[in-house]
């Protein structure tokens, strides 16, 4: 694969990551299904209910791939917060707040590094483009 086939690949994903962002919750429960069929590995995503009989909601998303910790945090109905941290051998060696579109570009960036370095993260991520 070329350098320019790398490039296209990443703007789909980023493309597929961002689709149906309309409404930021829908978006984010929707990302967060993506995440967890495509690239279960690497994803953790925390959900709770916003009350006692509530439905529960991503609380939080967590993906480590390409020496990035990509977190969304849920601050509440309707907002989150996105910060990347970068990681050496387990060390945070710098957090960055970023905002959503920032965060998906970077999350896009992560998970094409590790998808290069694996081919079964590598179909993963196809499948998700494709789905």
């Amino acid at each position: 694969m070329s350098v320019g086939d790398d490039s296209l690949e990443l703007d789909l994903l980023a493309a597929s990551l961002r689709a149906g962002a309309e409404d930021l919750s829908t978006f984010v429960e929707s990302l967060a299904t993506k995440l967890e069929d495509a690239v279960g590995s690497l994803a953790r995503v925390e959900r709770g209910r916003q009350g006692i009989r509530g439905p529960k909601l991503v609380r939080k998303i967590a993906v480590e791939a390409g020496g990035d910790r990509l977190e969304l945090v849920r601050d509440g109905a309707n907002r989150f917060v996105t910060r990347r941290a970068r990681v050496s051998g387990g060390i945070v060696l710098k957090t960055e707040t970023l905002d959503i579109d920032a965060w998906l570009q970077s999350l896009s960036e992560a998970l094409a590094s590790e998808a290069s370095r694996s081919e079964r993260t590598r179909q993963a991520l196809q499948r998700l483009l494709l789905g």
